[in-house]
């Protein structure tokens, strides 16, 4: 794949001075002026919205119960996931909680690795809820038949695959597809009351950030009798890297997301440590239990970012910021307190009549039926590769700058996607997976 453009993605710019040029790069606002946002997202003549849900988990049901819980006409008409019982179960679900809304007849269930294409056909919008892992190929189908999209968040696992998005978003953008990613906290009341004051100078210049999601691992799947290796892992995709990019990437993300928010841009450097703790069992997979990373912004602003899944530790997920005027702390359900000459506080809890969750749907599907512009895929892909940036540095243990991240040529993906196919991290004899060793020459030369 080329490597990508000389752009704000690769240089120390900050969103706001993005804002201020005409630059179609990749780092900005969602809602981007002067882009032709006039195709249509449904036939003329007929407002129903219909929708394609591509995997059928727990995530990608909910998503497909938003969606269909937004105003107006939507249907849900086509899904696919690799696992038939996964897509049976949330159709039941969903059929159950929203009738008429759900039309998804035997053939228009898709099953398989292509399923995504023959589903996505049928759709104006998609929500690609698979393992992270599949969300670049998704994507650029998904542009490619141009279709308004949802995304799950993290875009990608690592640099092959950002550079894959990078060039879809390039295309979403000249077919004025709108795009949403899933960044709740971006429709959340305390977090957009929050960024206003900060960027309209509450603590003065930030200083530094703090950022954690410390807190217990999450489910684990056993390994069935009888599953092939590539079974196993996409049963259980949250222990494999090339599935979820470990929890700093599928989770830890968000806090990470906040904090280039309140930064207005993306680092340029990480460095810092990670490991696993905890005794290991098989079902463990590959992936770290902690993450220790100090992120450096162009203007020598550093960020520091924890998450951890060990039990009976110090749990948070929340993010911190210090000003030169004061300070701000925020607790997603807690309480975001701003201190200093213009201290402010809220309890989040409080201003939850709606879900995030839901309100991020109702806007990117507002913005469909009011012909509106709308795409969030520019910061999905900034804070994504500032997740993945932190992975490399962790697992790595050398330094690692956002050029060297983007530009990566470690593809984490298997050659072929099938059941038979096999993956690159494979178990010992003993059913264990390899951790990666910062500093040993291999293992970097694997990992960066």
């Amino acid at each position: 794949m080329n490597q990508p453009d000389a752009s704000p993605l690769g240089s120390p710019v900050n969103r706001r001075g993005f804002l201020r040029t005409t630059s179609t790069a990749l780092v900005g606002s969602s809602l981007i002026g002067g882009l032709a946002f006039e195709r249509r997202a449904y036939a003329a003549g007929d407002d129903t919205i219909k929708i394609a849900l591509i995997g059928c988990g727990g995530r990608g049901s909910g998503a497909a119960d938003q969606a269909l819980s937004t105003a107006g006409s939507v249907k849900l008409v086509a899904m696919a996931d690799v696992f038939p019982d996964h897509l049976k179960g949330s159709l039941a679900n969903l059929k159950n909680a929203h009738g008429d809304r759900v039309d998804v007849p035997e053939d228009r269930q898709f099953v398989g690795f292509d399923a995504y294409k023959k589903a996505i056909a049928l759709a104006d919008l998609v929500i690609l809820a698979t393992p992270p892992g599949f969300r670049p190929i998704h994507i650029e189908e998904a542009v490619n038949q141009g279709k308004n999209i949802f995304a799950e968040k993290p875009v990608a696992v690592d640099g092959p695959g950002i550079r894959k998005v990078m060039e879809a978003a390039k295309l979403a953008k000249q077919k004025g597809l709108r795009v949403g990613v899933g960044f709740q906290r971006h429709h959340q009341v305390a977090y957009l009351e929050a960024m206003k004051r900060l960027h309209d100078g509450a603590i003065g210049d930030i200083v530094s950030m703090r950022c954690y999601w410390n807190g217990n691992r999450p489910w684990q799947h056993p390994r069935k009798p009888g599953q092939s290796e590539m079974e196993y892992q996409l049963f259980n995709w949250y222990y494999f890297t090339w599935l979820c990019g470990d929890h700093i990437v599928e989770q830890h993300i968000h806090n990470l997301d906040v904090v280039n928010w309140v930064k207005q841009g993306h680092p340029v450097k990480a460095y810092g440590m990670g490991g696993a703790a905890k005794p290991r069992k098989s079902d463990d997979g590959e992936i770290f239990d902690h993450h220790a990373v100090e992120y450096e912004y162009a203007d020598g602003t550093r960020m520091f970012s924890q998450c951890r899944h060990i039990g009976n530790c110090w749990d948070s997920v929340s993010e911190h910021a210090q000003g030169t005027k004061g300070k701000i702390d925020m607790a997603d359900g807690g309480t975001f307190a701003l201190t200093g000459p213009n201290a402010w506080s809220i309890k989040d809890r409080d201003y939850k009549p709606k879900s995030p969750y839901q309100v991020e749907h109702d806007d990117l599907f507002s913005a469909i039926r009011n012909n509106k512009p709308y795409f969030e895929l520019d910061y999905g892909v900034e804070s994504t590769m500032t997740a993945i940036m932190g992975r490399m540095a962790t697992y790595s243990g050398k330094i690692i700058t956002w050029d060297e991240a983007v530009n990566s040529k470690v593809n984490l993906a298997p050659e072929t996607y099938s059941w038979d196919a096999k993956p690159q991290s494979l178990p010992d004899s003993n059913g264990m997976y390899a951790l990666p060793i910062p500093g040993d020459p291999k293992w970097v030369k694997k990992v960066v």
